[in-house]
Formats: C-alpha cells, structure tokens, sequence
C-alpha cells in the first residue's frame, strides 16, 4: 500500500490547472485530480481556447477512474496515468486517506463524494474504465454500497462502466487488512501495528469489523456485471489468493467476463513494475475487449 498518505499533497486551490506538457491537470479536491489531454496543440490556438476546447470535446472520451494504493507516490501513479493518457482516455485519480479505512462511515462519506463528482456535468454520462489498487479497491466498493442502495439517481454510474480492473485487492479475514495496516503505517513496527489494528477492530466491532463484512458482500454482488480483470499474485501478504480465486469463480457463474493474471512471486501494488511486459500484454488484451471511446493507438 505504501506510506501513510492524509491528503493528495498538493497545496494548489481547487481551481488550479497544471499543464503537465501533454496534459491539463485540475484538482477536484484534497483527494480528487482530473487529467486530460488538449485536442489541439496549434500555435494559433491561445491557451484559453485549447484549455476550453480540451473541456468540451473530452466529454466523449472514456474516462478512467483510477483509485491508488495508499501512499503512491506521484511518480509511480503516472506510469499508470500516462499508460490510459496515452490511449487517448481522461483520467480521474481517486486517493484515499487511511482514515477512510479505519473508520468506514467516512470512507462511506468519502465514496459518495466521489460520486456525487462523477455525477457532474463534466463527468456525466461518460463511459468510464474502473483501476483500482490495493485498498483503491475498498473505496471502489464505498461508491457500490451507495449504488446498491438502490437510490436510482445513483444507478447510472453501474450502467456507465465498461470495464473495471482490480490490481492487488485486498481479499481474506480481518488478519490480512491488519498486516497491510502494519506494513504501510510503520514497516518497522509491523507485528506491533497489526496486533494493535485487531484490537482496535475488536473494540469497535461494530463500527469496523461489521461494516467492512458488509463491504465484502456489495463487493461479492456487485451493481457494476461488465467484464473484470484482475492481477495477483501467491505471495502476496494482503491477498488470500484462494479467496480471490473464489470471488473470480463467483463472479463468472454470474455470467461476468472475468480475466485474470497471476504471478507465483511479485511484489503488493508493484506488479506493473516487477512484469511491465506481461502486465500490459495482459492489460491491452483486456482493453481492446472493450468499447473504449479513443481516437489513440494501442499501448
């Protein structure tokens, strides 16, 4: 998950934009960045009129909602940011805050903030690509639990999405979200965080431990049937390869097109980086499956 992250780390004002060379950035809020590319790159055209053109004609564009590993560091995101930047996608980073995690009622809060952007003119109605990361992969599930409420002002975002890929979700007991607490909070104190982290879920059953069961079971029925992909690996700490193995299963006896790539040994969150070839052979496949708005070339 990677170090302890409360905030996205900027200090810019919502309405700053950063033109990162090849694209526009404008942060949406402490933990929401929005990345698009200009149409246009014509010296006649002045940076207001590309910036405005770059608003409107992206509404038709994918849009992908990337939901990060807590603590990513802004280097390793744009690998991934660049990779859908690149085929011709918006991008919607979604970061999360380990306090959305220990107390779930704000990681609720938070999911329905998330939403309510999604809802936005300049986001709706767009078809939108889901990758999720580690605990990115619980705050996907926030936004699902206020779609399977049923409210039908919130049931469009399960029909917008195309795809949605999962990389080192966090799957089993109580047991494995404590470890991935122990090793992104203070590595060195690991056992110590992990043993406190039980505790903490025992003493607020609850507010916790209850809330994150009912998670699991939006999650093993999810709103959103559009194909799935999935990367992990045997080794890996946070994930019961097992349990997620039995997820995939279910999913597919929904009728859901589900992929899925693992590797015998790789490394939590880091597997784009530890088999960058067979991660994106793996990931165009799933793509081109897809009906993905793009005037761009393949990765």
């Amino acid at each position: 998950m990677g170090n302890l992250l409360l905030s996205s780390g900027s200090d810019k004002s919502p309405s700053d934009h950063v033109n990162g060379g090849k694209f526009i950035a404008k942060r949406i809020s402490n933990g929401m960045t929005y990345y698009f590319t200009p149409f246009s790159d014509s010296p006649s055209h002045t940076p207001a009129f590309s910036q405005n053109q770059s608003h409107s004609e992206s509404t038709a564009r994918t849009l992908l909602l990337f939901f990060s590993w807590l603590g990513a560091r802004k280097v390793a995101v744009a690998k991934y940011r660049d990779l859908y930047l690149d085929r011709g996608m918006d991008v919607l980073l979604v970061q999360s805050s380990v306090m959305h995690f220990l107390w779930p009622r704000w990681g609720l809060e938070y999911g329905m903030e998330v939403l309510k952007v999604l809802e936005e003119p300049q986001f709706a109605g767009r078809a939108v690509l889901v990758h999720a990361s580690s605990i990115g992969g619980y705050t996907f599930t926030q936004i699902l639990t206020h779609i399977a409420q049923g409210e039908e002002k919130h049931a469009g975002l399960a029909k917008r999405v195309i795809g949605h890929i999962y990389d080192s979700l966090v799957v089993g007991s109580l047991e494995y979200m404590a470890i991935g607490l122990g090793k992104t909070l203070v590595p060195r104190l690991e056992s110590f965080v992990k043993n406190i982290a039980m505790l903490y879920f025992w003493l607020f059953k609850s507010h916790t431990a209850d809330l994150y069961n009912k998670s699991i079971k939006v999650f093993q029925n999810s709103p959103i049937t559009a194909p799935a992909l999935f990367f992990f690996s045997e080794n890996d700490a946070l994930c019961n390869p097992a349990d997620l193995e039995k997820l995939i299963d279910r999913w597919r006896m929904r009728g859901m097109t589900v992929e899925s790539r693992k590797w015998k040994e790789s490394k939590h969150a880091a597997h784009l980086r530890c088999h960058p070839e067979d991660y994106l052979s793996t990931l165009e496949k799933f793509l081109n499956l897809l009906p993905i708005s793009s005037p761009k070339a393949k990765m």
